[in-house]
């Protein structure tokens, strides 16, 4: 990532997963950071999207490292699983359902915002990125269906459309942003892949992903890209 200044800290948070594990690998290999910090459900410490807490102490293992953080990248998501799976029509929603993609795909990465937005740095580009999917857009959506992944996936945009306005007050040349990562071959996508479409490896995923933060500027904080960097509807 030859935009960032080298010398600070990397997080990676979702690293167990296939796309985060992927984009730790690859952040390391790049040689910018001094550090890079691996946080998910088993690592010390842990990050749980479900339990405030273990964000807070993973935010506070961070500062005390004393590095400038210049990358958070938060590659966590649910689909499936834990006996849900995208929802055909209207008569198979749930509530259990939706409050759990709510509370992992949108108030998750919210309160990973609260807690690491104020620590990026007063100068010099930064990131937070976090995954989103291009179902989520509205404007984009003429199938329907998979209502609450689609939901959860449009109120992380907003969260990071209403976080971007917030963080440039205080760090002009941070950015904020929502990215589609595409069809990739991680348990999330895992039996929903349609004939036909293109699933990359995660290795392939985290470069693109890496390769459109390296080329985004403050001015396109707060929007919502895909892999090739092209900015989705929302």
């Amino acid at each position: 990532m030859q935009s960032i200044d080298s010398g600070g800290l990397a997080v990676i948070i979702g690293a167990s997963g296939g796309i985060g594990e992927a984009v730790s690998n690859a952040v390391r290999a790049s040689g910018t950071f001094a550090g890079v910090i691996d946080y998910s459900r088993v690592s010390e410490p842990d990050v749980d999207l479900l339990d405030e807490t273990t964000i807070m102490r993973a935010a506070a293992h961070t500062a005390a490292t004393g590095l400038e953080l210049r990358l958070v990248f938060d590659a966590t998501g649910f689909l499936h699983g834990s006996g849900f799976k995208p929802e055909k029509s209207l008569s198979a929603l749930d509530p259990a359902h939706m409050a759990h993609a709510f509370a992992v795909n949108a108030a998750g990465p919210a309160l990973l915002m609260k807690h690491f937005l104020p620590q990026l740095p007063k100068t010099g580009k930064s990131v937070f990125a976090t995954l989103s999917a291009k179902v989520g857009s509205i404007g984009d959506n003429a199938l329907g269906g998979w209502y609450s992944y689609r939901a959860s996936k449009t109120a992380l945009n907003q969260f990071v459309h209403c976080a971007a306005i917030e963080l440039k007050r205080q760090s002009p040349e941070a950015i904020c942003v929502a990215l589609h990562p595409g069809t990739v071959d991680t348990d999330l996508s895992s039996g929903y892949a349609k004939t036909g479409l293109t699933v990359r490896p995660p290795t392939q995923a985290a470069d693109l992903l890496l390769a459109v933060l390296d080329q985004l500027t403050a001015e396109q904080s707060g929007g919502f890209f895909d892999y090739q960097g092209t900015a989705l509807p929302w």
